[in-house]
């Protein structure tokens, strides 16, 4: 193999065993900045070693027993921390011996347990929201520093400052490496739920920058969905969320043309939908309905997106069906934004007009004030009901007030047209 094979091979062994290399050491350390320094350890031990020896066959258990080899050496350098550490020398110690007797590498029981509570800690809402998302990307999703940075427009000192912090406080404040039981779990993971899908959407629909869309963070979230739905099979919104997020990913292809202009979901060309994420997608949903209970905020959004992809035509869409499973998503977790989704849907199914009425409603939210979406919306219903000179100021102020470059483009587009339209009008 060459050195450039080598160096392929071990850049994806390290994306697909990084997560649970880190997980099975922060079970054994109780601290996940010392088991990602232990890991690093590992795989500059790989870097070294494998262009000469090769690829072992099972590269995740030498990783994991060479990164357990240099914590005991870690301890027996210090011993001010030898003592600190008794008891966890002891357990490495033991841990090694059993690996000799053949039983070397990543523990096959504890694995999948060991990932869930890497989960749960990465985004205890003791840590912020820009945090719980750097540290799940970095410890489970397998990025780089520079690769969150470039994923979220953001300086790179800034996300590792963000990391390290993190890491800090989870220290201080003692966070057990568990998965929460009880009452507490449903608020943690409501947490993990938030971030994964904070993940995606900032793929789907990019904030800030020239893209409209960044695939690479889509990919992130669907790989942390799958994974959280496999270590939990008996909840409901884990497979709702997943359902959700497959489904929208399906759309990833037709939602841009040829030089990356945004194409809105009415005008794609449903050809282009990736009909294997929309099965994966309704399978997933099936499976948060036949769990039992009703249905929870995740869960209800997938439904929705269901709608749009079950109907092989614009025309088909079952615009009633969706108003009402907004109503249901309004009374179970109201928001502004929900709302104004709310409205879209009642406007499709009943008339412009009423969706005019609801929207018109929200104009005096606060938290709305800023959000694009809400001129943008108002704009499309104001062009449907003929009324141009309006919906062309309400595309306009959409547009400056988005900063997203792709879509402020479009906007700008859509405000042409209305002046074209009213001109014609005059």
């Amino acid at each position: 193999m060459t050195a450039s094979n080598t160096q392929g091979a071990i850049d994806a062994v390290w994306r697909i065993e990084a997560p649970r290399l880190i997980a099975g050491l922060t079970r054994i350390v109780r601290d996940v900045g010392l088991a990602e320094d232990l890991a690093q350890d590992a795989l500059v031990a790989a870097l070294e070693q494998w262009p000469e020896s090769g690829v072992p066959d099972n590269p995740g258990a030498w990783l994991m027993a060479t990164a357990k080899h240099r914590a005991i050496d870690r301890l027996r350098r210090n011993e001010r921390l030898a003592r600190k550490h008794e008891d966890l020398g002891r357990g490495l110690l033991a841990e090694q011996r059993i690996a000799a007797a053949g039983s070397e590498g990543v523990d096959t029981d504890n694995g999948g347990t060991d990932l869930l509570r890497l989960l749960f800690l990465a985004c205890h809402p003791v840590l912020s929201s820009e945090a719980r998302v750097a540290l799940t990307l970095r410890l489970l999703g397998g990025l780089t520093t520079e690769e969150i940075a470039r994923a979220f427009l953001v300086a790179e000192p800034t996300v590792a400052q963000r990391i390290v912090r993190a890491k800090r406080t989870l220290a201080e404040a003692r966070v057990p490496f568990e998965v929460p039981a009880g009452d507490a779990l449903a608020a943690r993971l409501s947490s993990v739920l938030e971030v994964i899908y904070l993940i995606f959407n900032e793929g789907y629909s990019a904030t800030t920058g020239d893209e409209w869309m960044r695939p690479g963070l889509c990919e992130d979230a669907l790989r942390l969905g799958r994974m959280l739905a496999e270590l939990s099979p008996r909840e409901p919104e884990v497979h709702g969320l997943a359902a959700l997020m497959e489904i929208q990913a399906s759309r990833l292809r037709a939602r841009v043309g040829p030089s990356g202009e945004p194409i809105l979901l009415l005008d794609q060309d449903r050809s282009r939908w990736d009909h294997l994420l929309i099965r994966r997608g309704l399978a997933a949903l099936e499976r948060a309905e036949t769990l039992g209970g009703a249905l929870g905020p995740y869960a209800l959004q997938a439904a929705i997106a269901a709608c749009h992809a079950r109907a092989r035509a614009p025309a088909e869409t079952d615009w009633p069906r969706m108003a009402a499973l907004y109503d249901a998503l309004a009374q179970l977790a109201p928001s502004p934004v929900v709302e104004l989704n709310r409205a879209v849907a009642v406007g499709m199914a009943f008339g412009p007009a009423a969706g005019l009425e609801l929207v018109d409603a929200l104009r005096a939210d606060p938290s709305l004030k800023t959000y694009h979406l809400l001129p943008s919306v108002r704009g499309d219903l104001l062009a449907k009901l003929g009324r141009s000179d309006e919906a062309r100021a309400e595309f306009e102020h959409a547009a400056s007030l988005t900063q997203n470059a792709r879509e402020r483009e479009l906007l700008l587009e859509r405000a042409a047209a209305c002046a074209r339209g009213g001109a014609a009008k005059a």
